[in-house]
């Protein structure tokens, strides 16, 4: 018997990837640009145990065999093939983020749960070659385990698709949440229904890839100005998207417009902030450190805050092998 546990945090896209050109490897259509959060971390613990006839998922205290623990079996099977293993696990994870709420939940959770599942599978793979394994589990997941901001590269293939590290600016986010419960349609559903329905389909891929270009140049060069239009027009391009699908979809809600609405006011006063939201109705606003305080302020009332700086990698707590 084999154990590990690992933890991750969840991340945060500044350019944003909505659809899949495989559903198997998780490729994405576009790559994208994220930062990592120093909050709101997930805990996973692997045990391999040569004696169980099937995988068990412990998810906070609450046994699962629903969806997700159909997916934590079918990671699993990825690790098992990787490492020449037949061995069942258990998995025991704890989220502080709620899950399926818009806030990155899966990339924290399969971040983690990649970590974790390879150490106690015996496998000793580099960053690269987690950050292409959490993908296979969710593809956000790709970005949380690299530190700070990351850039996750579409690719061609299995091998050339994961996320490495970008230089950056001094940065913060303000998460604003608006609502914490599940969403009614998973990313998932709502990307296939985008990809199958929407006409605007085909732009959102090729404006996408001009963003993270300019995005990647704005990061590298400080430009915090130019990053942060750049995230919010691109946040607002996906979620029209998602609203031209059929039948439309629509996650933002009043108080998430209204957050939005009172970010461009600031700005128009003079502080630097700019929202963005991904598929939910919690809002995010990138501002630099020192204007958190304005930003709090402007949003109090509207939802519950929190702060979160760059975050580290997704890393390895503890291994033991029996």
């Amino acid at each position: 018997m084999s154990t590990a546990t690992a933890i991750a945090h969840p991340n945060i896209a500044l350019v944003k990837y909505w659809g899949k050109r495989d559903s198997e490897l998780n490729l994405p259509a576009t790559g994208s640009l994220s930062m990592t959060l120093d909050i709101f971390p997930t805990t996973t613990t692997v045990t391999v145990d040569g004696t169980a006839t099937t995988d068990v998922l412990v998810f906070g205290d609450e046994e699962r065999s629903d969806g997700p623990a159909v997916r934590v079996s079918r990671f699993l099977d990825i690790v098992r093939e990787l490492a020449g293993s037949d061995r069942r696990a258990r998995v025991e994870t704890v989220n502080t983020v709620p899950s399926a709420a818009g806030l990155a939940s899966s990339a924290s959770g399969f971040a983690a749960l990649a970590v974790a599942a390879s150490a106690a599978y015996g496998l000793d793979l580099d960053a690269r070659e987690l950050s292409r394994l959490a993908r296979r589990g969710s593809g956000s997941a790709s970005r949380s385990i690299i530190p700070g901001f990351a850039v996750w590269h579409a690719g061609e293939s299995d091998e050339t698709s994961y996320a490495e590290a970008i230089d950056a600016p001094d940065l913060a986010m303000v998460v604003a949440m608006v609502e914490k419960r599940e969403k009614p349609i998973s990313s998932r559903e709502a990307m296939r229904r985008t990809i199958l329905t929407s006409p605007f389909y085909p732009a959102w891929v090729s404006s996408t890839a001009e963003s993270l270009e300019a995005a990647a140049e704005a990061s590298r060069a400080g430009d915090v100005e130019r990053l942060g239009r750049i995230t919010e027009v691109n946040a607002s391009r996906m979620h029209a998207l998602i609203q031209s699908c059929d039948p439309p979809i629509r996650y933002l809600t009043p108080v998430s417009v209204e957050i939005f609405d009172r970010v461009a006011a600031l700005r128009a006063s003079g502080v630097g902030a700019w929202a963005t939201a991904d598929a939910g109705p919690n809002v995010v606003v990138l501002t630099r450190p020192d204007d958190v305080p304005a930003v709090t302020a402007a949003l109090e009332g509207l939802a519950e805050l929190a702060v979160a700086r760059p975050g580290p990698a997704a890393a390895l707590v503890s291994r033991t092998n029996g």
